[in-house]
């Protein structure tokens, strides 16, 4: 198992690691990253190792391999020298890439507090995200709900994470607000993120400190995906 250091401070963004494994694809494995692998719907991590001897390893994406949700495969470029099993080596994130991501994140959780439906999917980008929802109508005031977003922003909410038992989890069904995503379970606990006293939902990613970080946000086009989904774009103004 990799030891993921960004689910206790996403805000690291240096760290050392040892290689555990080479895959054969030229993928890289740590004993502990920084780097988020891609998963709902946030993009995996790019940045660098550095390794002993000054040379980097530039790093694409990082990626969970065949759905193991427990270990973080590290993509290099293409054409990088691979390091050796048992490498020390230091980690450096595309930090500007990452916080763009985590401000947009916690974005879309808002989003989710003033569309209340059914969540049926979304992508995280690092100037733009969305959230489709199982909504028959649009909302008719979007300029309201724009303004009431930006005053959860405003209000500097702290974010925060807690963790509950898969039984805790299966017993509070009603906190999960994505239709076809469910939250990670089998590895007996599931990972909460608490935004003040407005939202409390299972999440794995990673998300700013507090709702002041993210500033100004604007709703774009809401788009019609199917009978009764729709679209809805989140944009930083």
């Amino acid at each position: 198992m990799t030891e993921f250091l960004f689910r206790d401070d996403a805000y690291l963004r240096s760290a050392e690691a040892r290689v555990v494994a080479v895959t054969p694809e030229g993928g890289i494995v740590l004993d502990r990253t920084i780097f988020y692998a891609t998963s709902g719907g946030q993009p995996g991590d790019s940045g660098k190792i550095v390794r002993a001897d000054g040379s980097t390893i530039e790093i694409a994406t990082a990626i969970h391999p065949d759905g193991d949700k427990t270990e973080i495969v590290h993509v290099p470029a293409e054409g990088a020298t691979l390091p050796k099993i048992g490498e020390s080596v230091t980690l450096e994130l595309d930090w500007d890439r990452r916080y763009r991501l985590m401000r947009m994140h916690t974005a879309l959780h808002l989003l989710s507090v003033v569309f209340p439906f059914p969540v049926t999917g979304g992508q995280i980008g690092e100037d733009k995200g969305r959230l489709d929802f199982d909504m028959p109508e649009v909302p008719e005031d979007i300029a309201a709900l724009e303004a009431e977003l930006n005053a959860m922003v405003r209000a500097d909410h702290a974010v925060s994470t807690e963790w509950i038992t898969d039984a805790e989890m299966e017993a509070k069904a009603d906190l999960i607000k994505t239709m076809k995503v469910k939250p990670p379970m089998g590895q007996g606990r599931v990972r909460l993120v608490r935004i003040g006293d407005v939202d409390l939902q299972p999440c794995g990613g990673t998300h700013v400190a507090r709702t002041s970080e993210i500033g100004p946000l604007s709703i774009g086009k809401i788009e019609k995906k199917g009978k009764i989904n729709r679209r809805v774009s989140l944009l930083f103004a």
